[in-house]
């Protein structure tokens, strides 16, 4: 009778806690977990309503990102909105004559070397201008996140399975950052979306195969 007094009273302690926290959660945070979880799911599945959860949840991070003077993100948003666009308008109408729907291929050699290449160089001129002009948080590791991120979108607009691996890195970097910076929710989704990098990137793998045959 004593344990399951004890049992009770843990589960209601969480609960409370939990509805606490749900209570307290910034409505901003809370949209951005949605918005944000539902564009990477529509991803993996090649859905085309992953361009406009992905233009609800840019909308919302620019003011938390602002709000937490990481103006590399706010920044990286700008072009997100960008390629958002460019990626709903590509996904109807890139797809050649006879195809139902654009293919997902791979990036060349020679284009993941330049890539790689450009995104080092992107990096240590971003971190070294926001560390001598702004006030910026964490500024090499926001200006990482934010050109290996650009790289990733682009990749996606186009339908490169490359793509995920950029997401996978940017993925675990972000999960940290928000977690150090205190953006509880944002760090949950990214640790989400670590998972949904692997999924996708498989699940791509399989469509890519299936194309083939």
């Amino acid at each position: 009778m004593y344990k399951i007094i004890i049992k009770r009273y843990i589960c209601l302690t969480i609960m409370q806690d939990a509805l606490n926290y749900l209570y307290n959660i910034d409505p901003y945070e809370g949209a951005g977990l949605i918005f944000g979880l539902l564009a990477v799911i529509f991803l993996v599945k090649e859905n085309i309503w992953t361009w406009p959860c992905g233009i609800l949840y840019v909308a919302v991070s620019f003011v938390i990102f602002w709000e937490q003077k990481l103006y590399m993100d706010f920044g990286l948003n700008i072009f997100y909105l960008v390629l958002n666009i460019y990626g709903w308008w590509y996904w109807i109408h890139g797809k050649k004559e006879g195809e139902k729907e654009v293919p997902i291929t791979h990036s060349s050699t020679s284009t993941m070397i330049y890539t790689s290449i450009a995104c080092a160089i992107g990096i240590i001129i971003c971190g070294y201008l926001l560390t001598k002009y702004t006030d910026a948080s964490l500024p090499y590791w926001d200006s990482t996140t934010t050109i290996l991120s650009l790289a990733g979108m682009w990749l996606t607009t186009i339908k490169r399975i490359d793509n995920w691996y950029y997401w996978f890195v940017v993925d675990v970097l972000c999960t940290a950052i928000y977690f150090y910076k205190g953006i509880q929710l944002y760090a949950l989704l990214y640790c989400i979306y670590i998972g949904l990098a692997i999924s996708g990137y498989l699940a791509w793998k399989k469509s890519m195969e299936a194309q083939s045959v």
